[in-house]
């Protein structure tokens, strides 16, 4: 399976372009996600992709840093900002434990549709809560596990995942049961707070840091 950052790099052109798949669960977690949010709120978030969201979420917030670890996919998020003329979105290529994210602390943390991307999940969670200030807010959407009652698309790619791995068309993923994934953040030291699956099998969570 080949370097996670190279396989972003690949393919950041292509997911620039690509359609939402499901806009109505889009629209509706964005609009949950900006209500947790204040016009003074200094925000991180990680793996930002090519920066749609945190480029939606600017005129809601003081200033977003916005993480991918891939630098194709930083360069096509800091074009938009240029061309939209968003100015307090700051894009850096860096991992979540790279020295180059600033160390905050921060009022929230985004991980919308990373997490099950991440080789360490815990390690993760907990650097993020270290990231943030006390009773600061994390945001995270993640595809988890399959079950019976998941779409057909999901328990298929399921099944060719580690055929695609193998031939470089996908990246590392690991599909945690929703209850394992909750157990984690509420292991490094957060309340969740609101959680729903949009749509299944994509839990969103909110939790606070104590």
């Amino acid at each position: 399976m080949q370097n996670a950052a190279a396989f972003w790099d690949k393919v950041a052109e292509k997911y620039a372009k690509s359609p939402i798949a499901d806009m109505d669960s889009y629209t509706y977690t964005l609009g949950r996600t900006r209500s947790y949010l204040s016009p003074d709120d200094k925000v991180l978030e990680v793996g930002c992709g090519t920066g749609s969201t945190a480029l939606l979420l600017a005129g809601d917030v003081g200033h977003i840093t916005a993480s991918d670890l891939s630098a194709n996919m930083i360069r096509v998020g800091s074009e938009k900002a240029r061309d939209q003329g968003i100015a307090n979105v700051t894009f850096v290529a860096a991992e979540l434990f790279d020295g180059a994210i600033e160390n905050g602390p921060y009022d929230a943390v985004l991980a919308l549709n990373v997490i099950h991307l991440l080789e360490d999940t815990a390690a993760a969670i907990r650097r993020i809560n270290s990231l943030l200030k006390p009773g600061g807010t994390f945001i995270s959407k993640t595809v988890c596990r399959p079950g019976s009652g998941a779409p057909f698309k999901f328990r298929l790619l399921k099944l060719i995942l580690p055929l695609m791995q193998l031939i470089g068309k996908a990246p590392y993923v690991n599909f945690m049961e929703i209850a394992e994934l909750e157990n984690i953040i509420t292991s490094a030291g957060f309340k969740i707070i609101e959680t729903g699956n949009y749509p299944v099998p994509s839990r969103y969570i909110v939790a606070r840091k104590m």
